[in-house]
């Protein structure tokens, strides 16, 4: 916790959530980080069955996105969480990446080793699937190229259940690697796929925009070394082809207790119906 306090002391964006103070309990010994509250977040924008993401929002939200992580890596931040339900979005549709709880800072640790057991395995990078420990913001763009392939498809693009499936899942999209990239990377695994894939992104992208398509290339590109950063992700063709990213006005935002709100008016429309029901019975 003390990590993340002086990371997000560092964080000044509109689009990454401002710690706003802190607050302690006397009876339970416990620190507590204060936060703006929020009203929904990009899980269940994305979930929505009826209403699905159109281009000019994916861009709204994926534009914001990236300005977000800019900022970060700037300031030497590396999220290594980035997913659906760690950005935040309010009622005028602000997205704000959120939990830095994994996060870690080159200004706090200018060296590796770092950790490879962090990012949820469906937006993990493949070099921490192999044991790398050495790396750097590119695991942050690695999870933000799920995440855009995740808002075209409105489900999560590769779903694996665990590590080993994961890996498949992205050599059959990008490729077997190389001999080379394993010398490069230093890799020592023993997790080698038993088929040699080719990169196959036309055949999964191909109902993409191809900007979009063009954008994933270079996100989700298996080599870190070779993939996008987040300035350059923004001044990709994505952002400048027709149609344009969408206002903030133009998002629609699911507020966190509609859930429940729709729950309490069931419960009072069946407590209604057994009310009448018992009436009837009794009185009729």
């Amino acid at each position: 916790m003390a990590r993340e306090i002086m990371i997000l002391q560092k964080l000044d964006h509109p689009n990454v959530i401002k710690l706003k103070g802190l607050a302690t309990s006397r009876m339970q010994y416990s620190l507590y980080l204060v936060f703006r509250y929020m009203h929904s977040d990009l899980t269940r924008i994305i979930s929505r069955p009826t209403d699905k993401l159109t281009e000019p929002q994916i861009k709204c939200y994926m534009q914001q996105l990236l300005l977000g992580l800019q900022h970060c890596h700037e300031r030497g931040v590396m999220h290594r969480d980035i997913k659906p339900s760690n950005l935040l979005v309010d009622k005028k549709g602000v997205l704000k990446i959120a939990d830095f709880g994994l996060a870690n800072s080159f200004a706090i640790k200018p060296e590796g080793p770092f950790t490879n057991r962090v990012v949820t395995l469906w937006y993990r990078a493949p070099e921490l699937l192999l044991g790398s420990t050495d790396y750097g913001y590119e695991i942050d763009l690695w999870s933000a190229g799920c995440l855009l392939a995740e808002m075209f498809l409105g489900r999560p693009l590769m779903p694996g259940r665990t590590e080993v499936e994961q890996l498949h899942m992205i050599f059959k999209l990008c490729g077997t690697p190389s001999a080379d990239y394993w010398m490069r990377r230093k890799l020592t695994t023993s997790l080698f796929p038993p088929l040699h894939y080719k990169a196959n992104y036309d055949e999964n992208f191909k109902d993409f925009p191809s900007s979009a398509s063009a954008l994933l290339t270079t996100l989700l590109h298996l080599d870190s070394h070779a993939r996008a950063t987040a300035a350059s992700a923004l001044q990709s063709q994505f952002f400048k082809s027709s149609p344009l990213a969408c206002d903030l006005s133009a998002l629609t935002v699911i507020y966190k207790d509609e859930d429940e709100y729709s729950q309490t008016k069931r419960r009072k429309r069946y407590n209604l119906y057994i009310y009448i029901y018992i009436y009837i019975y009794i009185y009729i």
